[in-house]
């Protein structure tokens, strides 16, 4: 069995430049990984079943993104022949909130794309696994390349670049939040003028969903009040995380300890290249 990393991610700015016809939002938004997440432990089975454990009762499997993704790359590469067709038994182990804006579910599906494309040796491109992946989530062709990037479009443009490697003090906050609900509120802003990506890293960082979330859960706005005190602190994602930024280790860790204990918390690095990209040859 072969032990597989499904990193999380912050959103560190996010803007929402329009919508759709068929719906989907375009965005310019800094995808930034960190190095903290789940983690995924495959064994490969012969009988074509696809059999997914987890320790968290809220995941049902039929609907999961890891169940999605396996059966998604397994018809693609078996549908002309449907004989000798692989399974594999997943193993979840789930430290990221659902709910939580830091991107668990769509880095669990790019994480069984990539490791199922492994084990299975069926030997599809990054480009091929990031547009299977597009069908299922916008976040996780980003997951895919495993790169920090500028994420544009409906998710399918990606710039990687190198950031700077800040450290992050991230707050999990007891609710979750629904994406869906989020992106089609009717009070979410979808105005944001396209900017070239010089003009979106020289000025200050901001989530265009922040507004709303703030007002519809008065605890992030609670949260965010406070810790602004301290550091530059804004929403990832469509929350319900929240993560404050420093140069330095130590400067997040004196933030750390004044923290409400009651308050889950961890603090995390910026990595420009996702743990999981650092186990392929």
């Amino acid at each position: 069995m072969i032990k597989w990393p499904s990193p999380a991610k912050l959103n560190l700015f996010l803007y929402i430049i329009g919508r759709r016809l068929d719906g989907y939002h375009m965005l310019q938004t800094l995808f930034q990984f960190i190095n903290y997440g789940d983690d995924i432990s495959i064994s490969i089975t012969n009988n074509g079943k696809i059999n997914l454990f987890s320790s968290m009762v809220k995941i049902k499997n039929k609907y999961n993104l890891i169940m999605r993704a396996a059966r998604l790359l397994q018809l693609y590469c078996w549908q002309k022949n449907k004989k000798n067709v692989l399974g594999a038994n997943i193993y979840l182990n789930k430290v990221l909130p659902i709910g939580g804006g830091l991107g668990g579910g769509s880095s669990n599906a790019a994480t069984t794309l990539i490791a199922l494309n492994k084990q299975w040796r069926t030997r599809l491109s990054l480009k091929t696994l990031a547009k299977l992946g597009l069908r299922l989530g916008s976040d996780i062709p980003a997951f895919i390349y495993g790169h920090t990037s500028i994420v544009e479009g409906i998710g399918e443009i990606l710039t990687p670049m190198n950031y700077a490697k800040k450290w992050y003090l991230v707050l999990i906050l007891p609710i979750s939040i629904s994406t869906h609900l989020i992106f089609n509120h009717k009070e979410l802003t979808r105005n944001s003028i396209h900017s070239p990506i010089v003009n979106l890293l020289n000025k200050p960082f901001h989530n265009d969903c922040e507004s709303l979330v703030r007002k519809k859960f008065p605890i992030i706005d609670q949260y965010i009040a406070w810790l602004s005190k301290y550091a530059p602190t804004r929403l990832t994602g469509t929350g319900s995380c929240i993560f404050a930024e420093f140069n330095d280790k130590n400067s997040a860790i004196e933030i750390q300890k004044i923290v409400s204990s009651e308050t889950r918390n961890f603090i995390a690095q910026g990595i420009n290249v996702s743990p999981l990209h650092r186990m392929l040859p």
